[in-house]
């Protein structure tokens, strides 16, 4: 299930979601451009490793424990619980979360304004970070990705636009099958995933020792994201309200489809 296209209605140009998309591509094109010595170091100094914060005395840190110098913090201090949301793995990495981030992005920047909305992602992205490190603690496994922070702003946006409707892919062999959802479910059933996969790591014991995906990166953005999204967002003297067919040809302002209710 492949998500194509949302309903919400946005004013503004999404310059930010623009620009961070512009600096996540560059930064992995950087990632590309260093030989193998030289990316572990940079690995070292910005990816986020866990057990550098909570277990220093744990044995090789990944293999990358005494790189270029770098000690129980590393050269960067607590700057890796930031510029890892910057950094990716790969190719599907990358396109996968900066995919997520042009889907739903662009209506949280609106509702936001530029500057609360760069905050509110930085905001996200560093409360990822705390969460898997925490969780985490004695891992020596370098975390690094924009999935945590993409996660609040998935928080944000089933907050703000809970009955909004979004376009979906169905791959059936060769054959795409198009249809529409609500965007609250695409999303309920993502962060249910998330969670089932953060608690069954959890309970089995193997988080610090194992690789793999960030579940409780996801977990913890989102929750940030949900949270925080009702303290940040334009209040109606500084962001003049909708009004009903300002709307997405077929769908209100908020992303619902014509005739779901009466528009506030």
């Amino acid at each position: 299930m492949f998500p194509v296209k949302t309903t919400v209605a946005t004013r503004y140009a999404p310059v930010v979601t623009w620009a961070l998309i512009g600096t996540n591509v560059l930064v992995f094109l950087y990632q590309l451009s260093l030989p193998p010595g030289e990316f572990e170091r940079f690995l070292a100094r910005y990816a986020l490793i866990p057990a550098r914060y909570f277990a220093p005395a744990t044995a090789g840190l990944g293999g990358l424990e005494g790189i270029g110098g770098i000690g129980a913090l590393g050269n960067g201090g607590y700057l890796p619980f930031l510029s890892n949301i910057f950094l990716h793995g790969s190719l599907f990495h990358i396109l996968s979360n900066m995919w997520m981030l042009w889907l739903f992005g662009p209506a949280i920047e609106d509702r936001l304004g530029h500057v609360r909305y760069l905050v509110f992602y930085l905001l996200c992205g560093v409360g990822a970070s705390a969460a898997h490190a925490f969780v985490n603690a004695s891992s020596p496994i370098p975390a690094l990705g924009a999935s945590g922070a993409i996660a609040g702003i998935m928080g944000a946006y089933m907050r703000l636009f809970p009955l909004s409707r979004m376009l979906v892919v169905v791959p059936v062999f060769i054959f795409p099958f198009f249809f529409e959802m609500h965007a609250s479910l695409f999303v309920g059933i993502w962060f249910a995933i998330q969670l089932i996969q953060g608690l069954g790591g959890l309970l089995s014991g193997v988080m610090s020792i194992t690789g793999g995906i960030a579940w409780w990166a996801h977990i913890g953005g989102f929750v940030v994201g949900w949270l925080a999204i009702s303290l940040v967002r334009l209040s109606p003297e500084r962001y003049r309200a909708f009004y009903r067919d300002e709307g997405v040809h077929g769908f209100l302002p908020d992303g619902r489809r014509i005739g779901e209710g009466p528009w506030r």
